[in-house]
């Protein structure tokens, strides 16, 4: 013990470090020197006596050879499948206990502190039946990436399959796949599939297709029910409501009597539809009275022969049941000069259906025109201001017109005197050259002062004609102005 003492006391008064003189090594062996000796000087403190004694384990075995620590992760091992084997049993009864593996270690994964099963641990059977999936089975992914079909889909989803259905995008593929659910008489199927559908489609394309599929309907209206959509199931509600209303207004087409049609229409005026409906179906029923009060005079005057027009332009059809701008044309071209007050005038039409300008003036320019009758087409677009000038004006343009007219077999003097009335140059001259109003060309040109275009338009017109003779004027003075 003096020895070990004396050796203690050498320590603590020693240092491994050195005062710095020039002739020090200052290298990698030299430090590597210095730690050995530092290690073997502490060994040499805190081994004693004990050192003598060697540790064996409760079998007889040296403590730390290598056949002690096979022995230890062997038993180790073994305890942790055992207690896994226990929890089992715990867990269900009917399960089979574990058999005891015996793993074999390699001695690299024994020096590394690595424990690895052999091959024959991980093969057996009773560890297999018991170990949990790790992964989800490759199957599995085909419910979001195989290409489906809508009844495929429809069987996979009775099965409790999760299947996408945004695959589904055009209207076709949705509707098939909500006859395919309904066909398959599963009420979750087809709710899941509504579901999709009121996600996916608009309400009135909803509700249309779903008119025909009454199943369908009844499982929608439940759903609707049971999450508290009110407001979406009230214009459910409306809308079959709206559909069966406008099927008994429908019913009108199939009555041939006048008379039981008008009383029809009248009746239909009380039933709960929307202000802009009941309007329209108000006048289809001051129309259809009006039609029946003109039609019973006008056979009156053309059977008597009374009037003028019925004999040199014989009725061709009856006005009953026609359209509103049919029943137009047909005053403005029996009745266009009576007063705003009889019930055939256009304007008493005009008025009482707020027929716009536009198309008053296009029917009428078509009936007046057919019947060839000029001073009324002047008289539809002339206006006086304040002043009492006078102005043509027409609200659908004058191009418009001059078509109408000629497709009327207007004069062209008439045809010409609408062309000038074309604001836009371009399109007065192209029409003006379509229908050959020459003067207007000729007045067009000489506006625009363009020598050019007037030689080569004299190449158009007849010899000696009166145009020829303008053209041949017009370029004389426009070479004198020059001068």
């Amino acid at each position: 013990m003096s020895r070990a003492r004396a050796d203690e006391e050498e320590y603590w008064h020693s240092s491994k470090f050195r005062a710095f003189t020039f002739d020090d090594e200052d290298d990698e062996l030299s430090q590597l020197k210095e730690s050995k000796r530092a290690v073997n000087s502490l060994r040499d403190i805190v081994d004693d006596d004990d050192d003598d004694l060697e540790r064996v384990s409760w079998s007889g075995e040296p403590v730390g050879s290598i056949s002690w620590s096979i022995k230890e992760t062997a038993s180790s091992s073994t305890s942790s499948l055992e207690g896994r084997d226990s929890s089992l049993q715990k867990g269900s009864s009917s399960y089979a206990a574990f058999p005891k593996q015996v793993s074999s270690y390699s001695l690299s994964s024994l020096f590394k502190g690595e424990l690895c099963l052999s091959l024959s641990a991980l093969s057996d059977t009773g560890v297999k039946n018991y170990a949990p999936e790790l992964r989800r089975p490759k199957a599995d992914y085909k419910d979001y990436s195989s290409d489906w079909s809508p009844k495929d889909t429809v069987r996979r989803m009775q099965r409790g399959k999760v299947c996408s259905l945004e695959r589904f995008r055009s209207l076709q593929d949705k509707l098939v796949l909500l006859d395919e659910a309904v066909a398959g008489h599963d009420g979750n199927v087809i709710t899941a599939v509504l579901i999709f559908l009121k996600r996916t489609l608009k309400r009135e394309i909803l509700f249309r297709e779903l008119e025909v599929r009454q199943v369908a309907l009844c499982h929608l209206i439940h759903f609707l029910k049971e999450t508290g959509e009110q407001k979406l199931l009230l214009d459910l509600l409306s809308f079959f409501s709206l559909s069966f209303q406008l099927s008994q207004y429908r019913e009108h087409l199939n009555i041939q009597d006048v008379e039981k049609r008008r009383e029809f229409l009248k009746g239909c005026i009380g039933l709960p539809f929307s202000a802009e409906d009941t309007s329209h179906i108000q006048d289809h029923y001051t129309l259809l009275e009006r039609q029946i009060i003109i039609e019973a005079n006008d056979r009156h005057l053309e059977t008597a022969g009374q009037s003028e027009i019925f004999r040199k332009y014989p009725r061709k059809a009856s006005i009953l049941n026609m359209p509103l701008v049919t029943t137009l044309f047909y005053s403005c071209f029996y009745h266009y000069t009576e007063a705003e007050g009889t019930f055939s005038s256009p304007t008493n039409l005009k008025k009482t259906f707020k027929i716009p300008d536009k198309q008053y003036v296009l029917t009428a320019l078509a009936a007046r025109a057919k019947l060839r009758a000029w001073d009324d087409v002047d008289a539809l677009f002339t206006t006086k201001n304040w002043l009492g000038y006078t102005k043509k004006k027409a609200p659908i343009g004058f191009h418009r017109v001059v078509e109408i007219l000629q497709r009327n077999n207007a004069p062209v003097q008439v045809l010409q005197e609408y062309v000038r009335l074309v604001e836009d140059v371009e399109t007065r001259l192209n029409l003006a050259t379509k229908y050959k109003c020459h003067d207007v060309v000729i007045e067009t040109y000489k506006d625009l002062k363009d020598r050019i275009q007037l030689t080569a338009y004299k190449c158009k017109v007849e010899r000696g004609s009166a145009e020829e003779e303008k053209i041949n004027s017009i370029l004389n003075n426009m070479v004198r102005n020059a001068y």
